[in-house]
């Protein structure tokens, strides 16, 4: 297991990310503190100058270990199960984009937030309307080499995919196989019963891995066993990243990312 640390272009409207702002800042901060990746969250790819970003993460030999993709959902409410036709192809057609941005990083692309919610509707609605589209996009996704993740959310973001057995549901009717399951530890304290146990129960399906305290700041702030939680993993023979997407506590921006990064990092060389 390597540590990825989510950085944020400026426009993010969403406050867990330890860095937010400008993304090589974020990235170089990354890399002083001793991240062996960053994660990056972006509402749209095409804003982004790649080349210049390519050449920065190269120059400091900094991977990507995967895209996020939520900002497009809280910013310009774009959903793949939305009921509007229109909605729902702008959202499909910017998660191309960043499926195609996430294939010259060789990332994977995050599909937490941009799922929508249910909105009165019937879970059996929603449910086919995010498999017609995760078809899609996993198709596309496969022709670019690239793995997407579903990220279970807690039930006070969404009321669609709240865990691990509801994601692992959507795999099984989905039947693709680059498209697994993003286990995050803040969603994780809130919605499964046992986090170690949902990590052994699950682990053949998760392909990327969150981590924020039980209060959303960083691994070392909180009532959370990371011990327990990174050996859980270690056993499931997890070898992707575990990237760390916390609030800026304690401490502000740089200050949380280092705790987070000697907890863990403390945590693996035990394992």
């Amino acid at each position: 297991m390597k540590l990825a640390l989510v950085v944020s272009t400026s426009d993010a409207a969403f406050d867990a990310l330890a860095f937010k702002g400008d993304l090589l800042k974020g990235v170089e901060m990354a890399k002083r503190i001793g991240y062996d990746a960053v994660e990056i969250a972006v509402r749209d790819p095409k804003l982004v100058n790649v080349k210049e970003l390519k050449g920065f993460l190269d120059e400091l030999k900094m991977p990507v270990a995967a895209v996020g993709t939520g900002q497009a959902y809280l910013v310009e409410g774009l959903s793949i199960t939305s009921e509007d036709p229109f909605i729902r192809r702008r959202a499909l057609d910017r998660l191309k984009d960043h499926i195609d941005f996430a294939s010259i990083f060789g990332a994977k692309v995050i599909v937490g937030l941009i799922r929508g919610k249910r909105e009165k509707r019937t879970f059996e609605r929603v449910f086919q309307l995010f498999i017609e589209s995760l078809n899609e996009l996993a198709d596309h996704a496969a022709g670019k080499g690239v793995e997407l993740v579903i990220e279970p959310l807690n039930r006070y973001e969404t009321d669609f995919i709240n865990t691990l057995q509801e994601a692992k549901m959507v795999l099984q009717n989905l039947n693709k196989p680059n498209v697994g399951i993003l286990a995050d530890t803040f969603h994780m304290n809130i919605e499964e019963v046992n986090l170690e146990e949902s990590i052994r129960n699950f682990g053949a399906w998760i392909k990327h891995f969150h981590v924020a305290d039980s209060n959303r700041w960083a691994p070392g702030s909180g009532h959370l066993n990371f011990d327990s939680i990174l050996k859980a993993l270690h056993e499931v023979n997890y070898e992707g990243y575990v990237s760390v997407e916390c609030l800026p506590l304690p401490g502000g921006q740089e200050e949380a990312a280092t705790l987070a990064f000697k907890t863990l990092q403390s945590v693996l060389k035990r394992l």
